[in-house]
């Protein structure tokens, strides 16, 4: 069942609030710990490994770091891409390794404007929040859902969500513009939605 929830809600600005608060208070050495943990899970799907680009994100405040993830990919002969929030929405640059980054809004850092503009077709998306049936609580501003609907009009995104366990909510509100996940990584491993 779907429910009619603006992004803005008090009920998803609570939950984002609270998972925010969980994630804050992990040990800094839980968070490299599950983070390697999920470096390993996410390079172990044959989905994933299978993509000639990968699009990931330069870790802010306490998310996920997958910057060594990022490491491995381009290791294993991946292009990664990381999202640039521009005036018409969140669009992906090729980030090469030993690229210069800059900052962002948000407190993001981002590749240049001279970086190649690209559509991947894997996305690993950050999240403050999310539930069992692939919703997810980003920032607030809905980027990463009207990005995936526009690579999704394309042929079919593979969206994974990356986060910490304890980052999980029971139910998060969702409205008809919400694109669910087609799964979430944690450090206890890959969850695969159970749909509405």
């Amino acid at each position: 069942m779907t429910t009619d929830v603006s992004p803005a809600s008090p009920d998803k600005a609570a939950l984002r609030k609270a998972a925010l608060a969980r994630r804050d208070g992990l040990a800094v050495e839980a968070r490299e710990d599950a983070a390697r943990r999920i470096a390993e899970i996410v390079l172990s799907r044959p989905e994933i490994a299978k993509a000639d680009l990968v699009s990931a994100y330069w870790p802010i405040r306490s998310e996920v770091d997958v910057r060594p993830l990022i490491a491995a990919l381009r290791a294993r002969g991946q292009a990664v891409a990381l999202p640039q929030v521009t005036p018409d929405g969140l669009v992906f640059r090729l980030a090469a390794e030993g690229d210069a980054l800059s900052p962002g809004g948000f407190g993001l850092s981002e590749p240049g404007p001279d970086a190649p503009v690209v559509d991947p077709r894997v996305l690993l998306v950050p999240l403050a929040a999310f539930d069992r049936r692939g919703h997810r609580i980003g920032y607030g501003k809905g980027y990463y859902d009207r990005a995936l609907a526009r690579l999704d009009a394309q042929g079919w995104a593979l969206a994974i969500g990356i986060a910490f366990a304890a980052q999980e909510t029971p139910v998060v509100p969702d409205g008809p513009h919400d694109r669910p996940l087609d799964g979430i990584v944690t450090e206890a491993g890959l969850i695969h939605p159970t749909g509405d």
